[in-house]
């Protein structure tokens, strides 16, 4: 069985490693104050034109999400977001269990536009009961979307001055930024991102390493006491210096980016022969997620040489199904996937 569950079933790049190997009797300063973490720091913010920033170092996605999230709200205040958003469907309430409700805003393709954030906000003090409701004071993206789709500058730019026009904090999550940022039609860079959100993080665990996430807080008002919440919440990794040597290695000679792109290529590979095959798929995507329209009969065959998720029932006779590629997947496996079809 070969699998295109998700994209983070292998263990980890060889050169992460190697670097981890070598400096495994390395004694480094724990909680993120050592020399590899600073490092990892330094290689991130060259891809940035004003690097006055703060970058944490956490271990997981959901983890950064509810610390970093729940670290800025008060009591009386929710997080909007698509209603296919992570934080909405695939956390298990990890907000919501902060304290902080998540406001699902509908979508076709994963992303949620500048008026509709507008029209709810408005919705919000329009309504008479609005102290009575809880307030929206932050916005969620994800770069790609749960569903493989991806934001150009110019969807991002109206995001982000709606934001600022509403009073909203605008943080995207970056599990798969790699894949976004290497994509066939992105217009956006690492430098872009970090001038339009309040904060965002890059994804180390979907993206070649062991474990890791890298959340950049663009303005320091907001990440005021971060590190505090940060431990209170067990965020605060001991071995921090496990996630920054990590981090410099994928950084320090763009290996992230090599990684995402070939991420991205098996997917277009897959997508293709999906395609000849006189099969459509249920997003437009340009990452390295697809979702093949495929009869049940033909599901069940697959699923007898390859793991891949269900995502949606599309009509009587057809599921939607979700292909994840890698930064490792085999060519050789890609083209079996499709003989098999």
């Amino acid at each position: 069985m070969y699998g295109f569950l998700n994209d983070y079933s292998e263990f980890a790049h060889e050169n992460l490693l190697k670097a981890m190997f070598e400096n495994s009797r390395t004694q480094s300063a724990p909680y993120g104050n050592d020399e590899f973490c600073e490092r990892a720091r330094e290689e991130i913010k060259k891809y940035f034109d004003d690097p006055e920033c703060d970058i944490h170092f956490l271990e997981g996605g959901t983890q950064t999400n509810l610390t970093f999230i729940s670290s800025v709200l008060r009591p009386h205040q929710g997080v909007i977001t698509a209603v296919t958003g992570h934080i909405n469907c695939h956390e298990t309430g990890s907000i919501e269990a902060t304290g902080h409700k998540v406001l699902a805003i509908e979508s076709e393709d994963g992303k949620i536009r500048a008026e509709q954030i507008k029209e709810f906000v408005e919705a919000h003090y329009n309504d008479e009961s609005s102290e009575h409701i809880v307030q929206p004071a932050m916005v969620y993206i994800s770069n790609p979307t749960e569903v493989g789709t991806i934001y150009l500058k110019s969807e991002f730019y109206e995001i982000s001055e709606m934001c600022k026009a509403k009073n909203l904090l605008l943080y995207l999550d970056g599990a798969r930024l790699g894949t976004a940022l290497c994509s066939d039609i992105n217009d956006l860079s690492l430098s872009d991102i970090k001038r339009l959100c309040d904060a965002f993080y890059i994804g180390g665990t979907k993206m070649g390493a062991l474990y890791g996430e890298a959340l950049v807080i663009s303005d320091s008002a907001v990440g005021k006491d971060f590190r505090y919440i940060q431990k209170q919440k067990g965020a605060l990794a001991a071995k921090g210096f496990g996630i920054g040597i990590q981090f410099y290695e994928l950084f320090r000679d763009g290996l992230y980016f090599r990684l995402a792109e070939h991420a991205n290529r098996m997917a277009n590979i897959l997508e293709n022969g999906i395609k000849r095959k006189g099969y459509q798929l249920r997003y437009d995507t340009h990452t390295n997620q697809i979702f093949p329209i495929f009869p049940k009969p033909v599901i069940q065959k697959l699923k007898s040489d390859f793991t891949f998720s269900f995502w949606e029932k599309y009509s009587d006779t057809d599921d939607v199904v979700r292909l994840c590629t890698s930064w490792a997947t085999d060519i050789a496996e890609v083209e079996k996937f499709i003989e098999k079809i």
